[in-house]
């Protein structure tokens, strides 16, 4: 029997597979697939202190192996995230689930963060610093050490819930704002997000989204993912979410083994419903494969010798 537990930052997951942000909606949505209590927890959808819109269409070009999104953060705002969605969701699961917060300043971070905080669903935030700063001529958050810092420590003062930093991997080095969140307080990281990138339509001539850009994920950044994934365990002393075209349970062990405590799956849902699932009931018998029986022993495994 292998033991599929482990544990972030003292919230117990039955196994480490959470559907990541963005790929899985507020979590009640795919209750009618298949009974979603199965799953270690849930990255809720991005929300933000205000309703957003999102961002104009076409939104999504696809890739070879893996697409292109430009959502724009569409959601309803924290407090109806609060006083509808997450009702909704506890209905169809009984765990504690991770928000996931986004801003625009330093304030709204705090403040959204502040709001999740009380939610005795929330077991912890995760917030999202690959957002533009409005008071910083548009640079994102996460690509400057003071700029993750102060978000960092504004969020720990109005919380008391772990606060995990969702890191964007477009930078020149993502171990340097890993450990200036380390130093800032945060109880955790997980990276990465989406890579930056485009497609062109060759009837058109044009860029097929219409922010021209978005982010790239699945399978073909899951090397990208673990190296950096690999690296920031060696920087810092916390626990990490590993994130970034994870598919498979074989991917899963080997983002534990690069130091991930638990592995967020994304653009795979979007593909395929039961993605997370059948990683899940594959677990077992993959990892007794590899001579595993307890997950949490291969955490970090590949830095040994």
């Amino acid at each position: 029997m292998v033991n599929l537990a482990v544990s972030l930052s003292g919230m117990k997951l039955d196994n480490p597979v959470i559907p990541a942000s963005g790929t899985f909606g507020f979590g009640y949505e795919f209750s009618r697939f298949y009974d979603i209590n199965i799953l270690g927890s849930i990255a809720l959808k991005g929300t933000t202190e205000e309703k957003r819109f999102g961002n104009p269409t076409p939104r999504i070009a696809e890739c070879e192996a893996g697409l292109i999104n430009s959502v724009g953060l569409q959601n309803p705002g924290v407090d109806e995230v609060i006083s509808n969605e997450l009702k909704k969701l506890a209905k169809v699961y009984k765990k504690q689930v991770i928000a996931n917060v986004s801003g625009f300043s330093v304030e709204e971070y705090a403040r959204t963060c502040e709001k999740m905080d009380r939610e005795e669903q929330i077991g912890i935030i995760e917030v999202n610093v690959s957002c533009p700063n409005v008071h910083n001529g548009g640079m994102s958050f996460g690509t400057d050490t003071k700029a993750v810092s102060s978000v960092v420590k504004a969020v720990k003062e109005v919380t008391k819930k772990p606060i995990y930093i969702k890191l964007s991997p477009n930078v020149t080095d993502i171990t340097e704002i890993a450990k200036a969140c380390e130093a800032s307080g945060a109880d955790g990281i997980s990276l990465i997000n989406t890579l930056l990138g485009m497609r062109i339509s060759l009837k058109t001539k044009k860029p097929v989204i219409a922010n021209i850009m978005g982010g790239f994920s699945g399978p073909a950044i899951f090397p990208v993912a673990l190296r950096m994934v690999y690296q920031v365990y060696e920087a810092v002393n916390l626990p990490l979410i590993g994130i970034g075209g994870v598919s498979s349970a074989e991917d899963v062990i080997e983002m534990m083994l690069a130091g991930a405590t638990a592995v967020e799956v994304g653009a795979a849902n979007l593909v395929e419903p039961y993605a997370c699932k059948n990683i899940i009931e594959q677990l077992p018998e993959t990892a007794l494969k590899y001579g595993i029986n307890n997950l949490t022993d291969i955490i970090g495994g590949a830095h040994n010798g």
